[in-house]
């Protein structure tokens, strides 16, 4: 491998040190059309090959943009399908990082097939091992399609650039205006980007996450904790609004990967340890803290169309890897804006596809609110969590009490509204109730949280659940 090329630094970075060990090395274009015979192409501009990262397996290419800029051709392409066949053989990662100017034009037709290989081999490898890419140059056209193949997407803050239609093609727009392949954009408002960060915080979030995730969908990935598994949680019961706070204090010492942090800020959805076990973690948030302590953010608790997708997205990826569901509740109903109505039974939809379909173990702890659809929608007992738990001052019902009594007493007077009210709420809309009624197996304190989440997941161990046979849903 190259040591002067920014592409073999990057993976040097990346994995365990003089772990990596180049396939490919002497491959070149094999096209001549337009002088292309008289141009060097080491490597044919992608890196191949595989190395370790915490001892685990990976298979990692590296885009070389100092070869015709990265760009695409057909042996470009084979050296990257060929790496997915020896990792889908493996049962082992494949981390791609992008720098590329997109399709080699002067190969055309043969490039162009170069995208179609890559595209199956990730659609075949999709659910069975871990895909990861990092763009860190120019990712456009056709090139986009590849990292939004794959499980997780990262970018470099400031050089990056992930479009299909670069910003000055898109009607009614120029860059100034609205930079589109800017990582602010992808990762804020099309939720396609996991993390932003600078080129080495990224390299090094990359590590973190493959040492949270199985290096298949066969794999039970397990570390030994350290953390007390009956550890006491003082603070957590404050944490029902920043949901992202309450899931680092219940993780195994604070570990917590956040994905999608940056968009549909609502929904949490996070991979943390609990045991020494990874496990997913999809949470509604009211509101965000910023690092001095104060509000930044603040939400309705209300299911939003974006957010109902990102969970269900997250949801879909734990379940395939046999990644354990966590879900912390406390929603209200949904968004209720003209914006919102065009997408939110659909998107409803799909996050109570997603729980109601995944076999993995799910465990659900209403943590405040939980009324109407959205309760159910939120892994719910009725469509499928495992194990129920909440909070004693939950609230779990159609609809809040004071205005279930407006409609149940209307015209009868404020005294009888109010006394119907708080009978209501104890027989109703509390946790007691939802427990007398079976829909809640565990009423905790809030500080004992981690324990009895670690429990129910423990007994969940060796979880079996058979479905109806089919090739697939439809949702």
């Amino acid at each position: 491998m190259s040591t002067t090329s920014q592409a073999s630094q990057r993976i040097a970075a990346l994995l365990d040190e003089n772990s990596f060990v180049e396939i490919g090395a002497k491959v070149t274009a094999r096209s001549t059309d337009f002088n292309l015979k008289q141009t060097q192409t080491p490597s044919d501009g992608v890196i191949t090959g595989y190395g370790v990262i915490g001892g685990s397996l990976v298979y990692v290419y590296s885009q070389d943009a100092s070869v015709l800029n990265g760009s695409v051709g057909e042996m470009h392409a084979k050296k990257i399908a060929n790496l997915y066949d020896l990792a889908l053989k493996m049962g082992a990662p494949v981390i791609g990082l992008i720098e590329s100017a997109g399709l080699r034009l002067q190969e055309a037709t043969d490039a162009l097939n170069g995208f179609g290989e890559i595209y199956k081999k990730q659609a075949l490898c999709s659910g069975v091992i871990p895909q990861i890419t990092a763009i860190f140059g120019s990712c456009g056209g056709g090139l986009a399609l590849i990292p939004t193949l794959t499980d997780f997407t990262f970018m470099e803050e400031k050089k990056a650039k992930l479009f299909v239609n670069a910003p000055n093609a898109l009607d009614g727009n120029e860059i100034s205006r609205c930079d589109t392949s800017a990582a602010a954009f992808q990762s804020e408002e099309a939720g396609i980007v996991d993390v932003v960060a600078d080129e080495a915080s990224i390299l090094a979030k990359i590590r973190e996450l493959v040492e949270m995730l199985p290096a298949n969908n066969d794999d039970d990935k397990m570390e030994n904790c350290t953390d007390d598994l009956n550890r006491s949680c003082a603070e957590i019961a404050g944490c029902v609004g920043d949901t992202s706070i309450a899931l680092s204090q219940l993780a195994d010492d604070g570990a917590v990967f956040e994905v999608k942090a940056a968009y549909a800020k609502e929904m949490v959805t996070a991979l943390i340890r609990l045991n020494g076990v990874t496990v997913g973690a999809v949470a509604n948030r009211s509101e965000v803290y910023g690092e001095e302590g104060t509000v930044t953010d603040k939400f309705d608790a209300v299911l939003t169309p974006a957010g109902c997708e990102k969970a269900a997205d997250f949801i879909n990826f734990c379940d395939a890897f046999n990644i354990p569901v966590l879900s912390l509740t406390n929603v209200k109903g949904f968004k209720a804006d003209k914006d919102s109505e065009k997408k939110i039974a659909r998107a409803a939809a799909k996050l109570t596809y997603a729980f109601a379909n995944a076999t993995v173990p799910k465990v659900n702890v209403v943590i405040g609110q939980a009324f109407g659809s959205a309760y159910v929608a939120m892994n719910s007992k009725a469509i499928g969590a495992d194990i129920t738990m909440a909070w004693p001052d939950a609230q779990i019902g159609t609809m809040d009490a004071k205005l279930a009594a407006k409609i149940i007493c209307d015209g009868q007077g404020a005294e009888a509204i109010e006394n119907c009210a708080k009978e209501y709420e104890a027989l109703q809309t509390s946790a007691e109730g939802a427990a007398r009624r079976g829909y809640v197996d565990q009423i905790i304190a809030p500080e004992d949280t981690r324990k009895y989440v670690i429990g129910a997941f423990e007994m969940l161990l060796s979880k079996r659940e058979d479905r109806p046979a089919k090739k697939h849903g439809t949702v």
